[in-house]
């Protein structure tokens, strides 16, 4: 018989591992920077007021709201956010185009070809994402190639503008964040049941109502995790608005890079970050009511 007490402290070991993880690297960062978000610029090193000072054995917190408020007040701050939360819906909404015919067509593919197809999709992550992107510049310029080969086949006379706006910027994300898109829904797509879609056939069902009443409906599973795969990390990007963007290309991102380096105001720039992080535990919490649900009814 196997002894209780290993058991227990084998099943804590276990469990308490992720959570040490947890608290080291998402907890006590969150912790540090919500400290921040509450504090007071100053021209220091670190650049900000201590929140919480001992003297004269008395404990004095300073807690400034100063910095949520000019969030409010500021059209710059919330116009960043909505610019952000578009721009990655767009995005997210032009993965799902491109990467579910992209899915399907791996998932029907023969069993030997669907891992070599996977790895076509995998591949180009395998080289620097900055790489990538500079990449893009090179296309999308007034001398890249799309202009370069739209000219010499007499379609337009001059180039046309696409570097630097915010084209280019969904471009940038749509091409950096589809294999985020496809993954998960070729993992639900390839369990999908064929007989299900033989028997529409059979009953006279067209191609687009099987594909409405059964192949989508039968995998919202993939189609919201892939979202949310794309849409969380599309709402803080940086490096795609910088490189690719203009200045009209104001995303949150961009905001908090300008505010922690350029104007060195940490507080500000921690206050935005708690709030991107609040409105994105909104899809979050969503995804993770949709999943429950699914794992209740398969029970």
């Amino acid at each position: 018989m196997k002894n209780p007490l290993k058991i227990f402290k084998g099943r804590h070991l276990t469990m308490g591992i992720p959570y040490l993880w947890l608290l080291l690297f998402f907890a006590l960062p969150f912790a540090i920077v919500l400290k921040l978000s509450f504090s007071t610029a100053a021209i220091a090193i670190p650049p900000y007021e201590p929140t919480f000072n001992y003297f004269d054995e008395a404990l004095n917190i300073f807690v400034n709201l100063g910095n949520y408020l000019l969030l409010l007040q500021d059209s710059m701050y919330y116009m960043a956010y909505l610019t952000s939360l578009k721009m990655a819906f767009v995005a997210t909404l032009g993965c799902l185009v491109l990467g579910f015919p992209m899915a399907y067509a791996i998932a029907r593919a023969p069993v030997r070809m669907q891992a070599v197809l996977l790895l076509l999709v995998m591949l180009p992550s395998w080289t620097s994402f900055l790489i990538r992107v500079y990449a893009w510049m090179g296309i999308l310029s007034n001398n890249g190639l799309i202009n370069n080969a739209l000219m010499w086949l007499g379609v337009i006379s001059e180039p046309i503008q696409m570097l630097n706006t915010n084209f280019a910027v969904y471009i940038g994300i749509i091409y950096a964040y589809l294999p985020f898109m496809i993954l998960p829904l070729y993992a639900t797509l390839v369990k999908l049941d064929l007989s299900l879609l033989e028997a529409a056939s059979d009953l006279g069902s067209s191609s687009i109502n099987t594909f409405w009443k059964i192949t989508l409906p039968l995998s919202m599973g993939g189609v919201i995790a892939g979202s949310m795969l794309v849409f969380i990390p599309a709402v803080g990007e940086f490096v795609i608005p910088e490189l690719l963007g203009g200045p009209d290309s104001l995303m949150i991102g961009k905001v908090l890079w300008q505010e922690f380096f350029n104007n060195r105001d940490w507080p500000v720039a921690s206050s935005l970050a708690i709030v991107m992080l609040a409105l994105l535990i909104i899809p979050i919490t969503l995804f993770h009511r949709y999943q429950s649900r699914n794992m209740e009814s398969d029970v």
